[in-house]
């Protein structure tokens, strides 16, 4: 199996020059929480609803003029779509997300597998179990 048999094909992109409330408008569309952010169908960066809250929205930026450059996350984890599950479910625990976008091996977006998908088609629930326990791991507070 691999990582191309579970993953979803068509995935909601946005652009960097994206303003965030179209960015948000389609997430709440598509009722989903991560875009990847590309320039053609190369991946420079991913979004989430979490991070337009956290650098955008509650730092008092206007989400109609703030752009999704200004909240993305560059330096993105992705897998291979010729790659086996297990390794795009390791890679989930050590980097601590639940969802990875999937690149061809010229470095095209092909699709986004998350942690859901994993379980969902290959059934390993003790994969998926490990994996969320490390994902999920709570923040230390400030104190």
């Amino acid at each position: 199996m691999k990582v191309s048999d579970v993953m979803t094909l068509s995935v909601e992109v946005v652009r960097p020059d994206t303003t965030i409330r179209e960015a948000a408008d389609k997430m709440k569309g598509q009722d989903i929480g991560v875009l990847p952010v590309c320039e053609d169908d190369r991946v420079v960066g991913i979004v989430t609803d979490r991070d337009i809250v956290l650098r955008s929205v509650s730092g008092g930026h206007d989400p109609r003029t703030d752009l999704v450059r200004h909240a993305m996350t560059s330096g993105v984890f992705y897998c291979f779509e010729d790659q086996h599950p297990a390794e795009a479910a390791r890679l989930m625990r050590e980097k601590e997300v639940r969802r990875l976008p999937v690149l061809s091996r010229d470095m095209r977006l092909v699709g986004i597998v998350s942690l859901g998908d994993l379980v969902a088609i290959t059934g390993d629930t003790e994969l998926a179990g490990h994996t969320l326990e490390e994902v999920s791991q709570p923040a230390r507070p400030n104190r």
